[in-house]
């Protein structure tokens, strides 16, 4: 009997394929890198072919590495980067325009023209998001309108939209299956996360013909089976979420008022509130957790844009490290003597603050600030990022006395002790790294699994957490206030540079 998992994890920079076994140990995994191309300021686009040779090519890699074929693999799981924007030929599979990540920020003129015609109450009602490039729906409509007949072509229905969990499953598939799972609907703007359904109010307003949509599942379904020359047989495609809610899902935050932070590329926490979707106070994101058995599970969801990227960035930009891990000891050689803030607003600010048109800023900078004050100043950004997530959706949740006390994280930052004691302190919370440092793609895992009958319930899937290490905050409350002071001033300075709407 097929007794493992099959779990995809498409990420921004690579993708990569985990082989589970049925007491969720990993068995193999496969990671490939692909090209990020960056055609303006504040544009970012993949080659859609790209993503799928490189999902393709991990997949067969991790199953070759555990020795297993397609009659070994009881289902796939599909997690993904979420809003990353595909459209593509219904008959040929071609995409008529590269994939829009979610990082590009293109249609902030789009954006600030439906904002200024007074339609952001009705569509965060709706869906749950403010208005702004980060979301699908801007993106699909930027598309049609640049592309050479692209709109035309998409009223005749000869064009369709995805998601790239849904891109791949139409690959996986060989074309039969136009699919998505309700989390990665709800990222769209075009999805009612109230009822669960497409809504033609939005469609209307962001000009997307319902042609274009796939159909929306519960995370856990039977998604459809891959076409046998892929892996030498047929394996069922059982679960799929966005990569942050499979993160919530690996986690196993599934009682209200449990958090999730995940480190990468960016940055993204999500609180579980059960069944009832709490409107945001403070710019946070209302968004469904997941959906099992046709009942919705919602969250409140803060992003930030910039976290591992911005160590990227002292690697790949200033060229002062040349791997990720030199960070921390790094960092620790700094001058205590100095204060400086990175604000990484590389492409603009994300939650709670929301402006797309501010870039990023140093403040602080002496003649003695050097390498490792640069690298102090990225890790701790991303820390005090995650503070004003925490802040927030305290601030939000009706019933803070019940949310959990310890904040939950993973990600390939997580990594770094630094960087997570740092969290610990200025948070004056406890933060959590698992036992099972692939959250994400044990959620895809998980879902697929669960549909195939080889995990359990979620209630005794959450036993299975394991802890590797609590980080106890242990800074001074002084000190905390001191730097949570100069944050709060630096990104002041970044919101006071916003040139205005064009």
């Amino acid at each position: 009997m097929a007794s493992h998992i099959l779990a995809i994890d498409q990420g921004t920079t690579s993708s990569r394929a985990i082989v589970f076994r049925a007491d969720i140990s990993i068995a193999a995994q496969a990671q490939q890198e692909f090209p990020q191309h960056f055609p303006a300021s504040g544009w970012v686009e993949h080659e859609p072919e790209d993503i799928w040779q490189s999902t393709l090519a991990t997949c067969r890699a991790a199953l070759a590495k555990a020795g297993m074929t397609a009659a070994d693999i009881a289902a796939i799981g599909i997690t993904n980067q979420r809003e990353t924007t595909v459209v593509w030929d219904r008959a040929t599979g071609k995409a008529v325009h590269r994939a829009i990540v979610w990082q590009d920020r293109r249609t902030a003129e789009i954006c600030a023209g439906l904002k200024a015609e007074g339609h952001e109450p009705t569509i965060m009602a709706k869906t749950g998001l403010i208005i702004d490039p980060y979301f699908s729906g801007t993106k699909v409509a930027w598309i049609l309108d640049q592309t050479p007949g692209a709109r035309a072509r998409a009223e005749r229905g000869e064009l369709l939209f995805g998601t790239v969990d849904c891109y791949l499953l139409w690959r996986l598939t060989g074309g039969r299956v136009h699919a998505t799972d309700a989390t990665n609907a709800s990222r769209t703007l075009l999805f009612n996360i109230h009822d669960g359904t497409w809504d033609d109010e939005l469609l209307r307003l962001l000009r997307v013909p319902r042609s274009m949509l796939p159909e929306v599942k519960d995370s856990s379904a039977h998604f459809g089976d891959t076409v046998p020359d892929l892996f030498g047989g047929t394996i069922a495609v059982r679960g799929i979420a966005g990569d942050q809610q499979a993160a919530t899902i690996g986690q196993a935050c599934f009682t209200p008022g449990m958090m999730k932070s995940t480190y990468g590329t960016g940055c993204f926490a999500l609180l579980n509130t059960g069944t009832t979707p709490v409107a945001s106070k403070n710019k946070l994101l209302t968004t469904v957790a997941y959906q099992l058995d046709g009942k919705r599970t919602y969250a409140l969801e803060g992003s930030i844009f910039v976290a591992g990227s911005a160590v990227q960035w002292l690697r790949d930009g200033l060229g002062i490290i040349k791997h990720a891990a030199e960070t921390g000891p790094l960092a620790d050689q700094s001058d205590s003597m100095q204060s400086v803030y990175l604000v990484p607003a590389f492409v603009g600010m994300g939650a709670p603050y929301w402006n797309p048109r501010v870039r990023g800023a140093l403040f602080g900078l002496t003649r003695n600030t050097g390498p490792a004050e640069l690298a102090h100043a990225a890790l701790e950004s991303v820390c005090y990022q995650t503070y004003d997530l925490w802040a927030a959706m305290r601030a939000d949740w009706p019933d803070a006395s019940a949310a959990s006390p310890v904040l939950r994280v993973d990600g390939g930052m997580t990594a770094s002790d630094w960087t997570m004691q740092r969290l610990a302190d200025l948070l004056d919370a406890p933060v959590d790294r698992p036992m099972i440092q692939e959250t994400t793609a044990l959620g895809a895992a998980y879902l697929a699994g669960l549909g195939a009958g080889l995990y359990p319930e979620p209630a005794r899937f959450a036993d299975n957490w394991r802890l590797e290490h609590r980080f106890r905050p242990n800074m001074s409350a002084a000190t905390r206030t001191r730097k949570l002071k100069g944050w709060r001033q630096a990104v002041k300075g970044v919101l006071a540079s916003d040139p205005g709407e064009e």
